[in-house]
């Protein structure tokens, strides 16, 4: 099977800017191009194909066809649906203050499941800054107070960032990217989402966005945060690409490639491979392509190359 170039899902949050257009040249007719949904089988948005023998299908109904075994992994019969989801953010605007459930409360209250994801900072303004956790370990009663009292930026730990941060974001972890923010986002298959704090900001209604104080409560680790703010792994130097592996726990390992003249990289039989272009240009075999281009590489396929100077994020699970 070939490998498949994926048309991104794009969403006009009111928070986005222009970025994913100027910068990725993605084209759109929103306004506002908050995210890109670089890999996404989930009901609420999914990739079609650009081509080959599968163009104009969707992702999702290729491997229904074929088989997730086949085309997903092996390891994906450890999931009931197709396992992450992978998106580009462009934060013109502060994002909520939000929480995500683990698996056990989404699947009870919400039918699918939790959502642990990771940011990988890709560029940043100088003042940017994102909510990561609590400043110190506070009870559930009192995370219920700030809310109410309207002080709860007083006790949430704002990070100022830099491009080349990563952030690991356990569910139950109270997070927001904040403006000024170009985020790479692999994350569990959901879009299972507590709103907790909006600034007082209307949505596109007119109307005040809702919140879910009471699920955000339930679900929240009111603690710091345990994982430091940088990639699992330092980056290996070489003539031909430099490697960081970015994360790899049991929901998805993540690699970034720089590349400077071509690398060889396999999908065997245990998982597909995504590739994601965040930067230059170049080919995978002998398919070209340019800085957003989105690719799916399938479980089996075995060794590809790809070429050029350019920046690669390596996902599988």
């Amino acid at each position: 099977m070939e490998i498949l170039k994926l048309k991104p899902v794009f969403k006009d949050y009111i928070w986005g800017g222009q970025r994913l257009k100027t910068d990725f040249a993605f084209e759109s007719d929103y306004e506002k191009l908050a995210e890109g949904w670089m890999l996404s089988c989930h009901k609420d948005g999914m990739n079609t194909i650009e081509n080959g023998e599968y163009k104009g299908e969707t992702l999702d109904s290729v491997i229904e066809k074929l088989g997730k075994e086949n085309i997903v992994g092996k390891r994906s019969l450890d999931f009931p649906y197709f396992p992450v989801l992978i998106k580009l953010i462009d934060a013109k605007d502060n994002l909520s203050i939000q929480v995500h459930p683990d698996n056990e409360y989404a699947k009870r209250v919400e039918g699918e499941f939790g959502k642990t994801e990771i940011w990988y900072v890709l560029d940043a303004t100088d003042d940017a800054q994102l909510v990561y956790g609590f400043k110190d370990k506070i009870s559930s009663d009192e995370f219920r107070k700030a809310i109410e009292e309207n002080t709860l930026m007083d006790v949430l730990n704002s990070v100022k960032v830099k491009k080349g941060d990563l952030f690991f974001i356990e569910a139950g972890t109270v997070h927001a990217i904040g403006k000024g923010t170009l985020i790479a986002e692999i994350q569990q298959n959901s879009n299972s989402t507590y709103r907790v704090y909006d600034y007082g900001r209307l949505g596109a209604d007119g109307k005040p966005r809702e919140l879910h104080i009471d699920k955000a409560v339930d679900v929240s680790v009111t603690e710091p945060p345990k994982y430091e703010i940088k990639p699992f792994g330092d980056t290996v130097i070489s003539d031909n690409a430099d490697s960081t592996l970015l994360t790899k726990c049991d929901l998805f390992t993540v690699n970034h490639y720089d590349v400077k003249t071509s690398i060889k990289l396999t999908a065997n039989d245990e998982s597909f491979n995504h590739v994601l272009v965040v930067n230059g240009e170049g080919s995978i075999n002998d398919t070209a392509f340019n800085k957003g281009d989105s690719f799916f590489v399938p479980a089996g396929y075995g060794e590809y190359t790809i070429s050029g100077n350019c920046e690669v994020i390596i996902t599988n699970i």
